[in-house]
């Protein structure tokens, strides 16, 4: 009955290739949220590119607790992945339309991937009760939102901003209400058996993912400019900032990170707030910081508009917040190199009328360097 779990003997779990091969579909993904913010720098815009971004975000999370669980070198889970692949395959190519001609077909991946997921693990953990009383209690939250989104995909305009709105909030407080349903009462998350590396694993390589997207969006653009002095130093810059976020990123602390998990009293709970909900502003930090870079390449001189202003700057805030979240959640201490950068990247708003969109970048850029090397200093002092 429980044959399709991960056994799990004290070791870490290892990533398989099919769960690296499912990530594939999210490279697409990420690309499409970038782009289309670019091509919609707007309010509205940056509304609906975080929605979106949050939406591939819960798929791909939801998807990576279900393997933390699941043996992904049997068949069945295998076959199970590769569905949710073409799902997520169709909600990536919808992106781009999701508020127009495409969003039924992007809400209805969504839903797909959602459902479809929750229903395999219902049959897959059939044999542990803890297991599927939670499950149960996921499929009727999914399928609360699911009639959101499908709503929201049959609507248009201002009406379907709403609908999905609400669907995402049903998404998002479900973990944080414990998934507590009438009757069936709510889940406890020392029962969420989770297996610390695995998981910090998982969403290592989604930020890995996200940083190759802002490699590519650079790469890509740079390539195919002119290349005068002005246009080299902002594809160096943005270089060197997609460095820095890595280096923020994949520090000690990471490794330190899944040890705590796997030797906290309450793993589920950590791993809920340090892997599932922080990471989602490190994720939009980058994808912001990659629109950043090309709007840098493509115009490194001259007067700073407010949208080139929000994203420069709005970036590498997100992602800093992000990050001082997850090492609070983790660590439960702030970290005050991150507090540090917090401040002053968001001082730099105050010289955006002085300077041009490839110095403000180089700013940017200077204060994420920093602080690395500040963390970077202190691991070597301890150690």
């Amino acid at each position: 009955m429980t044959s399709l779990l991960r056994r799990r003997d004290g070791h870490h779990a290892r990533v398989g290739f099919v769960e690296l091969f499912f990530d594939l579909v999210f490279v697409f993904a990420i690309t499409q949220i970038s782009h289309t913010l670019l091509a919609h720098l707007t309010p509205l815009g940056a509304l609906q590119a975080a929605m979106t971004a949050a939406a591939v975000w819960w798929a791909w999370i939801y998807t990576s607790w279900v393997t933390n669980w699941l043996d992904p070198e049997r068949i069945p889970v295998r076959i199970a992945l590769f569905a949710l692949m073409g799902a997520g395959l169709l909600l990536s190519t919808s992106l781009p339309e999701a508020f127009g001609a495409k969003g039924l077909w992007f809400a209805v991946a969504f839903v797909s991937i959602q459902v479809g997921r929750t229903l395999f693990m219902l049959w897959a953990v059939r044999g542990d009760v803890v297991l599927r009383q939670n499950f149960r209690r996921i499929l009727c939250w999914v399928s609360l939102s699911g009639v959101f989104w499908i709503a929201g995909g049959l609507a248009e305009g201002q009406t379907r901003l709403w609908f999905w709105l609400a669907a995402l909030a049903i998404e998002y407080v479900s973990p944080a209400l414990s998934y507590r349903v009438p009757g069936l009462g709510r889940a406890v998350t020392a029962d969420w058996t989770v297996e610390g590396g695995h998981i910090a694993e998982r969403v290592g390589l989604f930020v890995i993912i996200c940083l190759g997207e802002s490699v590519l969006v650079t790469g890509a653009t740079f390539a195919g400019l002119t290349w005068t002095p002005e246009v080299v130093w902002a594809a160096a810059v943005a270089f060197l900032g997609t460095l820095a976020m890595w280096w923020l990123y994949f520090s000690a602390s990471h490794d330190a990170a899944s040890e705590v998990i796997e030797k906290a009293a309450d793993p589920g709970k950590l791993a809920r707030r340090a892997y599932t909900y922080c990471p989602i502003l490190i994720v939009a930090g980058i994808i912001v910081t990659a629109v950043g870079d090309e709007l840098s390449l493509m115009h490194p001189t001259g007067h700073v508009a407010p949208e080139a202003a929000a994203v420069l700057i709005g970036g590498p805030l997100l992602f800093m917040i992000g990050g001082l979240l997850a090492k609070l959640a983790v660590f439960e201490t702030l970290a005050m190199p991150r507090v540090v950068g917090v401040v002053a990247l968001a001082a730099l708003w105050l010289v955006v009328p002085m300077t041009t969109p490839l110095g403000l970048a180089a700013m940017t850029t200077a204060v994420m360097v920093a602080v690395a090397a500040w963390e970077t200093l202190v691991k070597l002092r301890e150690a």
